[in-house]
């Protein structure tokens, strides 16, 4: 069997639940969340995952509220990457219970629903610490990116 891709990981359709996903977690909170895909993970996933956060520009938001979600898919690793804004006011283990509700589904391979849960879960939690505005702007691409 030939193994998926990054840019092939996920169907059109899977693309699209997760930007909704995207799109109605943020409905509820300032904080912003991004999924990046790539085939192989660079050295350490999490130092890999902080580069990645860096080039797309992840810590350039208003309240340092980011959230990454990085795949590497051929090298079956993934890693949930918050902004310093977040580190600031949670504890060390604030995506522990995320990491493992989404790892469940991976086991399974079922991939975008991990994700889509994941992200949701995300967006209750950064609900918590950071409640969406009246004047909060979108501030980063609710689209899956890919390299």
């Amino acid at each position: 069997m030939v193994e998926k891709k990054a840019k092939d990981f996920f169907t059109e359709e899977e693309r699209f639940a997760i930007r909704d996903a995207i799109v109605a977690a943020e409905k509820h909170t300032s904080g912003e969340i991004r999924v990046h895909v790539e085939n192989h993970c660079k050295g350490d996933a999490f130092e890999h995952a902080e580069k990645v956060f860096g080039k797309l520009r992840m810590h350039e938001t208003a309240e340092r509220n980011g959230v990454l979600f990085y795949l590497a898919v051929l090298d079956r690793t993934f890693v949930i990457y918050g902004d310093a804004g977040i580190h600031a006011k949670v504890p060390p283990d604030f995506w522990d219970t995320i990491r493992d509700h989404m790892l469940s589904h991976f086991r399974e391979k079922r991939f975008s629903q991990g994700l889509c849960e994941g992200i949701k879960l995300a967006g209750d939690k950064l609900q918590e610490h950071f409640p969406h505005q009246k004047d909060d702007k979108d501030e980063l691409s609710n689209d899956v990116s890919f390299s």
